[in-house]
């Protein structure tokens, strides 16, 4: 490790700003309260900054050495996500969100208080970069798909030319223990994609069903024949989750209603086996519909793509926990996650990896609140090494070397 990496910094002021974040979540694409503090915390580091049109981005631009031609010259891209999630914080901590019914639930607070920690040491060293780092500060990760939106708004060729590799460091509650990162080569997040039904039959009295054509029934046929058609048309060993989160039909007990609707998240890991599905689910739905004498409307949208880590460079950010962590702290991910980001959108432009951080605030990491609920806690004391780490990474990436050549192209 370069003396210019080693954790001497004080990251005091960084446990600050998390926590100033973590009060503050908002949600979706439009940010101010959290794009402001970005904006602060980053003044006085001689950064291009531009601001996002259609959502609140913030995107740094660090220039590091200018006399590197251009032939040599590299630009590497780091990500930190922004977005809270629509839930009342129910953790007992003394930074608790101010904002009922908002919360930062999978650490996007720490992501952005790392990124601007890792701004604050490359910016130290800039002189020794041969090359340059895009910041990008996203807002809509959950859901709202901010990372296309940035794309579309040119966060991809903010520093005039294209990224030549991409890093994104997630922390997690009950994954990995407290300090260890991991990741795996090729598909390490599932796509996200949604199946939207609406069951439309005739309403009537709860006492005469045969008068009526009540769509209840069948909606709940299709709900317990799309686990059917899962394990019976995909292979055991393509890995797929459908699951039910939306039911809506009726509103009095002996009322039959005119329609039924529910919704349902799919994933998987290979493009082949979705083509398959929005099918195979269109069909079975229609079907199911025609044989009860109703009609559905079925609506099948994808939305996140599989994220897909280049080989190389999980073999260099392997390489890289080794030098700056210690090599127990690096585990190599055995199985893809079911989860899903909108990060995929950067790796499928630009070779890289997403890399997960354990931030437990216990050593029971498995009994642990995960990600996305209401009491799960980050352990503030990880962001020091999340910022070695990254910083680390950036600077590695930007000179060519045998291991980065592969990454870098």
């Amino acid at each position: 490790m370069t003396a210019s990496m080693e954790r001497s910094h004080d990251f005091t002021d960084l446990t600050g700003l998390r926590h100033a974040l973590h009060q503050v979540p908002e949600v979706g694409l439009d940010l101010p309260l959290t794009q402001a503090i970005v904006l602060e915390a980053l003044s006085g580091l001689d950064l291009e900054i531009t601001t996002g049109i259609n959502c609140s981005s913030v995107v740094g631009v660090l220039r590091g050495e200018r006399n590197v031609p251009d032939a040599d010259r590299r630009t590497i891209l780091l990500r930190a996500d922004m977005d809270g999630l629509p839930l009342r914080e129910e953790a007992d901590i003394s930074f608790r969100s101010r904002h009922d019914g908002a919360m930062h639930a999978c650490g996007h607070d720490v992501h952005t208080a790392m990124l601007i920690g890792v701004a604050h040491v490359l910016a130290a060293q800039r002189d020794r970069l041969p090359g340059d780092v895009i910041l990008m500060f996203q807002p809509g990760e959950e859901g709202f798909d901010g990372a296309s939106v940035m794309i579309e708004e040119g966060v991809l060729s903010a520093a005039g030319r294209h990224p030549d590799a991409a890093w994104a460091l997630h922390v997690m509650s009950g994954l990995v223990p407290r300090g260890v990162v991991t990741a795996r080569r090729g598909p390490m997040l599932a796509s996200s994609n949604a199946l939207r039904v609406t069951v439309r039959g005739a309403g009537g009295h709860g006492s005469a069903p045969h008068r009526a054509r009540d769509p209840i029934p069948a909606a709940a046929e299709m709900v317990t024949a799309l686990q059917t058609l899962v394990s019976r048309t995909t292979s055991a060993f393509d890995p797929v989750v459908v699951t039910v989160g939306e039911f809506h039909a009726g509103t009095k007990e002996n009322v039959i209603p005119s329609h039924a609707r529910f919704s349902a998240t799919i994933r998987c890991f290979d493009g082949d086996v979705l083509n398959r599905l929005e099918t195979d689910c269109t069909r079975l739905c229609h079907g199911i519909a025609t044989a009860h004498g109703l009609q559905a409307d079925v609506q099948f949208e994808r939305m996140y793509p599989v994220t897909v880590n280049d080989p190389y460079a999980v073999g260099l950010a392997e390489q890289q926990v080794g030098r700056v962590l210690g090599g127990e702290r690096w585990h190599a991910m055995p199985n893809p996650v079911a989860g899903a980001e909108d990060f995929s959108r950067v790796l499928q432009a630009v070779p890289g990896a997403m890399l997960f951080l354990g931030a437990s605030v216990t050593d029971e990491w498995n009994d642990a609140p995960d990600n996305h609920s209401p009491h799960v806690l980050f352990d503030d004391a990880v962001m020091s090494d999340g910022v070695a780490l990254l910083g680390e990474l950036a600077r590695v990436s930007l000179f060519r070397s045998d291991a980065s050549d592969k990454v870098l192209g």
